[in-house]
């Protein structure tokens, strides 16, 4: 094992082109970490803020972008108990993710999934641990309720069409094109709606008989924050997870009082071990037994090898993908078969 390693960084805050594979030192394991072998990093539109200089890592943090990894582990630091060198992890890191090495506490990786590849596992982590934080912890939707999905044919959107669905609500959706509705509607949304032609506040009353859906998952913001509290069912529940639009608007919050919202909302990456370690438990409880039966799966809409990450970020950010877009960081890597391995 070489001493460094390739990884990614943004020389300065700007646009796709200040990213720049480098050398740097191996990161070291610590109390309770595993060093992993990189194959494959998750692009996530943090990435795309951190790199504009607008979402500087937590303190302590790497500055190598990157907050999902899938891999293999090499060296289990002090503590460890859950893994041994050679199983083949996913994991949610704080930075550090674009780079042939990286380090993650124990607790904040699960097992690759038998018949999953590196690549469907590195699109799991970031948007898996949001959807089921916000949707069914805070959010509490329950079977039998419908769910509007904003950008729904993100990877965040994908995801929570299928584990909605899976757990038994009803699903409407904004995309925007036909193309994208078509693709959310494929995954199991009964409803979607192309947010450039048409309302999605008088769309989703149409679609819920008047009544509006009873939670809303949001990461646009900005002028859809009022419409958000007008299409909301009452006693409906609002997830805001990220603001694209801005997270500035002009409010009426009469249907706040008058409908009973509950406006909740989360970020992910600066949340302590601890609390990832019990999401990662419950995701190992509720939703991996989803994904055996076939109910869920990471949509990949395009990979690119770690030389070609400028292109991955501009693919995302011409927000034409489908899906999750992802680094093959070690191009061609497979799941080590587990009987072997052994």
């Amino acid at each position: 094992m070489s001493a460094s390693m390739k990884a990614v960084i943004a020389r300065e805050a700007g646009g796709p082109e200040v990213l720049n594979v480098v050398g740097r030192p191996l990161p070291v394991p610590g109390e309770g970490e595993v060093l992993v072998r990189v194959h494959a990093a998750g692009v996530n539109r943090p990435d795309v803020m951190q790199r504009e200089g607008a979402y500087p890592p937590p303190p302590g943090a790497s500055d190598i972008l990157g907050l999902e990894i899938a891999g293999t582990v090499e060296e289990c630091g002090p503590g460890v108990t859950r893994f041994a060198v050679g199983d083949a992890v996913m994991g949610l890191v704080a930075g550090g993710a674009y780079a042939e090495r990286a380090v993650v506490h124990e607790t904040n990786a699960l097992t690759v999934p038998e018949g999953m590849s590196f690549i469907e596992a590195a699109a799991f982590p970031e948007t898996y641990f949001t959807v089921w934080s916000n949707v069914f912890e805070r959010a509490k939707l329950a079977a039998g309720e419908t769910i509007l999905i904003h950008g729904g044919a993100s990877g965040i959107g994908t995801t929570a069409i299928q584990l909605a669905v899976a757990r038994g609500a009803r699903v409407i959706v904004t995309a925007g094109s036909p193309e994208k509705c078509a693709a959310c509607l494929k995954l199991g949304a009964e409803v979607a709606i192309d947010y450039k032609r048409e309302d999605f506040v008088e769309a989703a009353r149409r679609a819920t008989d008047g009544r509006g859906p009873d939670v809303i998952l949001d990461m646009v913001g900005g002028d859809y924050i009022q419409r958000n509290l007008e299409a909301v069912a009452v006693d409906g529940r609002i997830a805001q997870i990220a603001f694209q639009h801005g997270p500035r608007a002009d409010l009426n919050l009469t249907p706040l009082l008058m409908k009973r919202i509950t406006l909740t909302g989360s970020t992910l990456r600066a949340r302590p071990v601890e609390m990832k370690a019990a999401l990662a438990r419950a995701l190992e409880r509720e939703v991996l037994p989803l994904l055996a039966q076939g109910r869920a799966r990471p949509v990949i809409d395009t990979t690119y090898p770690l030389a070609a990450v400028a292109d991955a970020h501009r693919r995302i950010d011409s927000g034409s993908h489908v899906g999750k877009i992802v680094l093959d960081v070690n191009e061609g890597a497979v799941v080590p078969d587990r009987e072997t391995n052994a």
